[in-house]
């Protein structure tokens, strides 16, 4: 389920990619995942045709993830049937249930994005660690809002996080605080997308590096 090549100490997600010049600057730049947006209406939403082509050029080690909302399992494996994703990352209200149908059905892993605000999302953290396979701790949305805002998860409670199942810190993440957020949190695995773009939903292979290079330089 984990990458196996990967050259940077904490390992590092580059999500929302869109064309294959940020696929090949995001993968030379030592990324462990690369992840796809299949929502519609997404900024970086690509077609299963677009992430099919796309995925060509990730090299075998490096593990392709796509990004739902709210999907059936037989959407999703619409997608799959022409992409050929690695790992399934579910970022809308799926409950536990929900997870566990998915995984079974399209027979992929499956990484549950959990939205943190206070204490008593841990509790919903606890309940997905049981059926998923990894958690992506998140900035918690207002009610009827969407993730991926850009915004910082609330780190101290995610400090308090005591799973074992494996997990990644998202929300709002740049070159500029990963170490902090690392620092406190303890977040071995990140994801990162608007903190790596010149624009909504436009990577930048300048900021794809830096980030790259900011994760590699964090101490052990």
């Amino acid at each position: 389920m984990t990458p196996e090549n990967t050259n940077n100490l904490v390992g590092v997600k580059i999500c929302g990619l869109t064309n294959p010049e940020d696929v090949a600057c995001a993968v030379e730049a030592g990324a462990a995942f690369i992840g796809f947006v299949f929502v519609p209406g997404s900024p970086r939403f690509v077609s299963a045709e677009q992430a099919a082509q796309l995925i060509a050029h990730v090299p075998e080690g490096i593990m392709t993830v796509g990004l739902f909302a709210n999907q059936s399992p037989t959407q999703i494996q619409d997608i799959l049937d022409v992409a050929p994703l690695g790992m399934l990352q579910l970022h809308g209200q799926e409950s536990p249930q929900d997870v566990a149908k998915i995984r079974s059905a399209n027979m992929r892993p499956v990484m549950k994005a959990i939205g943190i605000g206070t204490i008593n999302d841990l509790a919903e953290a606890r309940a997905h660690a049981q059926v998923a396979d990894m958690l992506l701790f998140d900035h918690k949305p207002g009610a009827g809002l969407a993730g991926g805002t850009g915004k910082l998860a609330d780190w101290p409670t995610i400090a308090q996080w005591r799973g074992r199942k494996p997990w990644m810190l998202a929300g709002g993440l740049n070159e500029k605080n990963i170490a902090q957020a690392v620092a406190e949190t303890g977040a071995g695995l990140l994801d990162v997308s608007s903190g790596v773009e010149r624009s909504r939903g436009v990577k930048d292979c300048g900021l794809i590096k830096a980030f790259m290079q900011a994760a590699k330089n964090l101490p052990i």
